[in-house]
């Protein structure tokens, strides 16, 4: 009677284990669905990654090849030394002294190209100038702004407010471009020679005044017959030493 008892109880335990191996087999299957569910969003981001770590270079690639618009300025080939500020990068020399001879050290810019007095392509090289500011700069080194409203023979004489630009191959210190008080200068066509001749042989019946663009002194004169000789003699020595001129205010030819 004892035998199968045994028999029993040892076939429990034969079940119970067999139950464990499968379920610990089912749990190892599960795990390993698990990881290659895991492991595929992983692997797509990581394809995503390198795709775009190889696409920075092309993008780095086409913004270095773009041509900056300062370049439109650069003569190519030309000298360096006549190249517009525009087209270098100069070191400040705070030793200069005003008015005196100074040497700056320049640099030409990315995507520009000048070469020496032996026709020798150079990227650094050095400038002699004058140590002064632009503003300080003669005439003939800088453009202004021309005024057609102001009256150039007056007294005193009247001046506008010009802007002027330094011309592009001088180099100065400070702005390029500044305001300056420049005298009326400007002038509409007339010539002096012919306004004196007009006032000495037709000044009686007012030709010169005519000719001035003064059409109330004209008639003024016309009618007056020259105020009888004394307003021609007197127009005369005006318009010959330059008091009388246009009446638009210009400046005799």
């Amino acid at each position: 009677m004892a035998a199968p008892g045994g028999l029993r109880s040892l076939r429990r335990l034969c079940g119970v284990a067999l139950f464990l191996s499968q379920l610990y087999v089912l749990s190892g299957r599960a795990g390993s669905l698990m990881t290659t569910k895991h492991s595929q969003p992983q692997s797509t981001f990581a394809k995503s990654l390198t795709s775009t770590s190889t696409n920075t270079p092309y993008f780095k690639a086409a913004e270095s090849t773009e041509i900056p618009s300062y370049v439109t300025k650069c003569p190519s080939n030309g000298l360096c030394s006549r190249l517009p500020p525009d087209c270098m990068t100069c070191n400040t020399n705070y030793s200069c002294i005003y008015g005196k001879p100074a040497t700056f050290d320049c640099k030409v810019k990315p995507h520009v190209h000048c070469v020496d007095e032996n026709n020798h392509e150079q990227e650094n090289f050095t400038i002699n100038m004058t140590c002064q500011f632009c503003w300080q700069l003669a005439t003939t080194d800088y453009v202004c702004t021309n005024s057609t409203s102001c009256m150039t023979v007056s007294c005193p004489r009247q001046r506008y407010n010009a802007t002027c630009t330094v011309r592009d191959h001088i180099h100065c210190l400070g702005n390029r471009v500044f305001p300056k008080m420049l005298y009326c200068n400007w002038t509409g066509g007339y010539k002096w020679s012919t306004a004196l001749a007009l006032s000495i042989t037709l000044g009686g019946f007012g030709a010169d005044r005519f000719y001035l663009g003064q059409w109330r002194e004209g008639l003024g004169k016309l009618f007056s017959f020259g105020g009888l000789g004394i307003w021609t003699l007197i127009d005369v020595l005006l318009i010959g030493v330059g008091y009388v001129g246009p009446a638009d205010g210009s400046l005799y030819i």
